[in-house]
């Protein structure tokens, strides 16, 4: 007999949490669900080719690992700084803020003078 009430109360308790929500709410549920965060994929071609890539300040590897054949530069939601640097050259910096689409950057980083090889 006991158990048959436990029983009794627990189908009751799960009953009361299943209230029905109005349909703008199921609607509103659907869309966030439905939606999807942004995110973009950056191939890159660089000269010279082994130039250092910075997202937001964090080394992710050389520009060759992103060149879009297999894989670009993976970018979430929201505007990202890179900067491509290599020892000798003026670094290169941008913004880029992902589309959901495929970006192409080309980048030639230009030769610094040598030291005491300027202007007398």
């Amino acid at each position: 007999m006991r158990g048959a009430w436990l029983a009794a109360v627990v189908v009751a308790v799960s009953g009361c949490a299943r209230r029905q929500e109005p349909e703008s709410v199921t609607r509103a549920r659907a869309l966030m669900e439905g939606a999807e965060q942004t995110s973009g994929n950056l191939a890159l071609r660089c000269e010279p080719e082994d130039a250092d890539v910075y997202l937001d300040g964090v080394l992710q590897g050389q520009c060759s690992d992103f060149t879009g054949s297999p894989k670009g530069l993976r970018v979430g939601v929201g505007l990202h700084h890179v900067e491509v640097k290599k020892q000798g050259f003026w670094p290169y910096t941008t913004y880029y803020e992902a589309s959901g689409a495929r970006a192409r950057l080309t980048i030639q980083l230009r030769p610094m003078p040598a030291p005491g090889g300027g202007a007398p």
